[in-house]
């Protein structure tokens, strides 16, 4: 398994594989997004879900109360002190069956304490990506919308994964927009 370069990701974007697709880095007066050298670096668009204990509601993974979560749509989001947001990319991925993809958060919003977190694309995954925003600081931050939040990196397998994240049905196979936490129910 190998990091692919920019030539094999501008290859497998012609196919579908992000959509919509950057060419080259767009740098000036901007957080930085479109194609790198190794990856991609992806947008975060215009909705937000920002976290909120107005309700006084515990958070629970398994039975998620979307009443913790206030919708915001906008060109810049604040997310207030110590404090959370939910957000999608502006990137529709297909992920081929032999390739994994990891997201790292882009160093300037690190440099201001705010930490991106996103989990891996699995083979045969497709959809927006849903995007873990955390303000670790005491102070309000902002988030720059339709512009760059962090770089994915790719990794091509010598074989096709045995099960996809297609095969398996996976429960955010195909999300649009950003999706809350989700369990299957045992009566699938």
């Amino acid at each position: 398994m190998g990091l692919k370069s920019d030539k094999w990701i501008r290859e497998a974007a012609k196919k579908g594989m992000i959509t919509p697709f950057c060419e080259g880095l767009v740098a000036k007066g901007v957080i930085s997004y479109g194609l790198s050298s190794y990856g991609y670096d992806i947008r975060v668009s215009d909705e937000f879900k920002i976290f909120t204990n107005v309700n006084s509601t515990v958070i629970d993974p398994k039975d998620f109360d979307k009443n913790n979560v206030v919708d915001f749509k906008g060109d810049v989001c604040i997310i207030p002190p110590n404090s959370f947001a939910l957000a999608r990319t502006v990137e529709y991925f297909k992920m081929p069956p032999n390739v994994l993809a990891v997201c790292v958060g882009k160093s300037t919003y690190a440099r201001c304490g705010i930490i991106v977190n996103v989990t891996p694309f699995e083979p045969g995954f497709e959809g927006h990506i849903t995007i873990e925003i955390s303000n670790t600081t005491p102070l309000p931050a902002k988030i720059y919308a339709n512009e760059g939040i962090a770089q994915v990196l790719f990794f091509e397998g010598d074989e096709q994964c045995e099960t996809t994240y297609a095969d398996r049905k996976g429960k955010y196979q195909k999300q649009q927009g950003i999706t809350l936490p989700r369990i299957l129910k045992d009566d699938k």
